[in-house]
């Protein structure tokens, strides 16, 4: 982009890349703890933040999203953890400020997020929802984003505040094949997103790719039969879960989770295909949540580079599909894997003893 585009104009003509992991990747870097998953990193260290906003920039990410997830006034207090408390503002604000140094950088599109409230009742939820949304519109964020939603009417009540900001809407939800938590089905959560005034819906989190298409396409079915059109938007779990398929909940019923899921992490090959069939499917934004790293968007912006008319700002340092290895010794195994159908169809190991293994070649 020679200029900053809207991002309906964007989703209109094609793919556009989202950004990937934040709370799970600064929780291994060592900046947020775990299972609380906060964003006072963006006040604490800062350039921690900074970085992995960069990574993802140069992976080729169209959008950044301010770190600002479970941001909410009394979640960051000394009785939740915390030595000193930070407030929705202070957070909200500092978050804004390190996104857009790294957007105007690269001429990115700036996201401002809201999550899941903790307060009780329609007006103290929203009047929460409304105290961050006007932080964003202050600090001119172009679009805003409802994500990790677990109730269709608690993201109503979200949809509903975020429309007064007179930017584009997006909305997902980290929902399966099974629907909310309350038993509400995928489709019927996608036509009331729509019908509240989401520009674009979809799902984020819980569950993983091949979950997450599935669920897509209920959504779009729906969608479809009642006449309805928004863009279509996933950002899934970057860690295999087939067993919490038929969950509500997803993975965070398994034993794994939270700190022990990397055995189940995507390989870059497979954020390709996802990338490849999520857009084939008619969804236009294609982002990560946790466990998505630099790597994987990269290579999800290299599958759909002729799609988008450009390679990600660090292709130079990435052959599509290994071609930079023909210059590794040639008595090297390693020499002869330059192909995509090497790669695309390969079925990686776990490389345990209780693992599945492959031979050796």
């Amino acid at each position: 982009m020679t200029s900053k585009s809207n991002l309906l104009e964007m989703l209109a003509k094609g793919p556009v890349i989202g950004d990937g992991s934040y709370v799970f990747t600064l929780e291994k870097r060592g900046y947020v703890l775990a299972g609380l998953y906060t964003p006072e990193v963006v006040i604490e260290h800062p350039n921690a933040v900074i970085e992995l906003h960069k990574e993802f920039a140069r992976a080729g990410a169209d959008t950044l999203q301010a770190f600002t997830f479970h941001s909410a006034d009394g979640k960051l207090t000394p009785e939740c953890g915390f030595l000193k408390p930070y407030t929705s503002d202070e957070i909200n604000e500092k978050a804004c400020e390190i996104v857009k140094e790294v957007a105007e950088q690269y001429n990115l599109l700036i996201c401002g997020g809201i999550s899941p409230s903790h307060h009780a009742g329609k007006e103290a939820v929203q009047k929460e929802y409304q105290k961050q949304i006007d932080m964003f519109v202050q600090n001119k964020v172009d679009y805003v984003l409802a994500e990790f939603f677990g109730h269709i009417e608690n993201t109503e009540w979200a949809i509903e505040v975020m429309k007064t900001a007179g930017l584009p809407v997006a909305c997902t939800m980290r929902i399966g094949p099974c629907g909310d938590m309350n038993g509400v089905s995928a489709g019927e959560c996608a036509v009331r997103m729509a019908k509240a005034g989401a520009d674009i819906v979809g799902i984020n989190c819980s569950f993983d790719p091949n979950i997450a298409i599935k669920t897509i396409k209920l959504m779009k079915d729906a969608l479809e039969a009642e006449g309805l059109n928004p863009f279509l938007m996933m950002q899934p779990l970057g860690y295999w879960v087939p067993e919490v398929e038929n969950s509500r909940r997803g993975y965070d019923e398994l034993p794994e989770c939270t700190l022990a899921m990397e055995p189940r992490q995507l390989t870059r090959w497979d954020t390709r295909r996802y990338a490849r069939e999520a857009f084939d499917l008619g969804v236009h934004y294609i982002g990560g949540c946790c466990g998505f790293e630099s790597h994987h968007i990269r290579e999800m912006a290299e599958e759909l580079a002729e799609e988008r008319g450009k390679r990600p700002p660090g292709a130079d340092k990435n052959g599509r599909y290994g071609e930079f290895l023909i210059n590794v010794n040639p008595s090297s195994p390693i020499h002869k894997r330059t192909s995509k159908d090497h790669w695309m169809n390969l079925k990686a190991a776990m490389g345990k003893k209780d693992g599945p293994l492959l031979p050796v070649s």
